[in-house]
């Protein structure tokens, strides 16, 4: 899905260099996924030679901790163990030139005293006030996990009765624009609907942005519970028809939207953009090997890697002790490294710190109930209209499969009303594309389809007329 750890750099420098003063800031830029992530290192002296903190403007992160570095023979090596990364490059000129290596991938680096400007990316779409329509900053309160979700209203007028949309984000901690690669699809997406007669309701994920709460332990049924927060509060707004609230969900937003829908009267439509149909570790497999595949990947590590995982996700499934799942799981790992001739792990990596790095990352509690968790569980008992929408060309939440399995899964809750369209040429974010790849995500200027916006405001309309 969307969910991504945040792509750390660290260093602590401990060198002499002839001649040069490693004091201050060293600017570079890595290109990850068709964008430019700057990274800045603050250096300041020491009495045993330098240290230092790393920023990650482009990710609002700033002052992180450092781990190691060495120099010597004019080559600097920085090192840091949670994420693993590792830099190593040659100082010459004031300019350290080298690679960053994280996850068996290598990223080259150059470092300089010269400050790196913010690229502006071309986002055409993107809409600017003032607005034709009446907005409004919202708080409403989740009662039950002592969090507040901050969000804006976007009505057509001030005055009036709308019916409603409520949008739900994707995996990761999102804001209420589902901003992502230089893109605010939500915010595309409310401006849109908006400006069509339909009120909308986007937040901030909890513990995000300007939202309170956790959101390191929380799972997809702690989202849903933020969503009926959601739906509470409209029903306390006048301007809002309370028979015409619908949900919009994007990826996991599409695997909660059913949830609340199934438990709900107040839901009256939903809208589910490639929002899963099939059980969480089938779509972590079936994502893995189209992704590494669409990057080039050999089919022989690609079946390898399908192989490891998908018996890692086997031993998730069947063990029911999550208390000692993090050991049984580490055993398994440490059988599987014993027995490979040639394992793949990352540059600058024990084998005891990959382990345990994908033992946490597998049994976090949002991933324990991914893996774990089957939709069909909501979408058999959802009565409400359905309109869900996929790209054939999405490689997270691969279209056939995806969609076959919804509409089948609807089926058996008798629902007929429900319209399922695969858009081709349309990726994971609905832009049109070349491959799918997420690579391109960022590239391409477009952050919606206009034939996706006007097929979803046009279903909308038809369910609240």
């Amino acid at each position: 899905m969307k969910r991504t750890a945040l792509f750390l750099v660290a260093a602590l420098a401990s060198f002499t260099v002839f001649g040069q003063d490693l004091a201050g800031s060293w600017y570079g830029a890595l290109k990850i996924s068709g964008m430019e992530l700057r990274i800045v290192f603050n250096i300041t002296k020491t009495a045993n030679g330098y240290a230092s903190t790393m920023d990650s403007p482009d990710q609002n992160a700033f002052g992180l901790p450092t781990a190691t570095t060495t120099f010597a023979e004019s080559k600097l090596t920085i090192q840091m163990k949670t994420p693993v990364l590792e830099f190593s490059g040659d100082l010459k000129d004031e300019v350290i030139t080298g690679n960053l290596k994280q996850n068996g991938m290598t990223f080259p680096m150059v470092l300089s005293k010269k400050k790196i400007e913010k690229v502006v990316m071309l986002r055409p779409q993107e809409p600017k006030p003032p607005y034709p329509y009446y907005t409004e900053e919202v708080k409403f309160k989740n009662e039950a996990a002592g969090a507040v979700l901050a969000g804006t209203l976007s009505m057509p007028s001030k005055d009036g009765k709308f019916p409603v949309v409520i949008m739900i984000t994707g995996s990761g901690p999102q804001n209420r624009n589902e901003e992502l690669m230089g893109h605010k699809p939500f915010l595309v997406i409310a401006d849109h609907l908006t400006r069509n007669g339909i009120a909308v309701l986007r937040y901030d994920d909890r513990g995000t942005a300007q939202s309170t709460g956790d959101f390191k332990t929380a799972t997809s049924v702690d989202f849903a519970s933020d969503v009926q927060s959601a739906i509470a509060y409209l029903k306390t707004r006048k301007e809002i028809d309370k028979k015409k609230i619908g949900l919009m969900g994007h990826s996991e937003g599409g695997l909660i939207a059913p949830m609340v829908a199934s438990k709900s009267k107040d839901v009256d439509f939903i809208v589910l953009l490639a929002g899963p149909g099939v059980p969480g570790y089938k779509i972590l497999l079936m994502q893995q090997e189209l992704i590494a595949r669409a990057g080039g990947a050999s089919e022989s590590d690609i079946q390898k890697t399908k192989t490891i995982n998908q018996a890692a996700f086997d031993v998730v499934l069947k063990t029911d002790d999550e208390k000692n799942l993090p050991a049984i799981l580490t055993k398994f790992l440490e059988d599987k490294l014993a027995n490979d001739p040639n394992p793949e792990i990352p540059s600058g990596m024990s084998a005891a710190e990959f382990i345990k790095t994908q033992v946490t990352q597998t049994t976090s509690p949002w991933m324990l109930y991914f893996l774990k968790y089957d939709p069909a569980v909501a979408l058999t008992k959802v009565k409400c209209p359905v309109l869900a929408i996929n790209g054939s060309l999405d490689l997270q939440v691969p279209p056939k499969e995806d969609l076959e399995a919804i509409g089948n899964l609807l089926k058996k809750a008798k629902n007929k009303k429900v319209t399922i369209i695969e858009f081709p040429g349309l990726n994971h974010l609905f832009q049109e594309c070349k491959t799918g790849s997420p690579s391109e995500y960022a590239q391409i200027e477009q952050t919606f389809s206009p034939k996706a916006l006007e097929t979803i405001t046009k279903w909308i309309q038809s369910q609240v007329k």
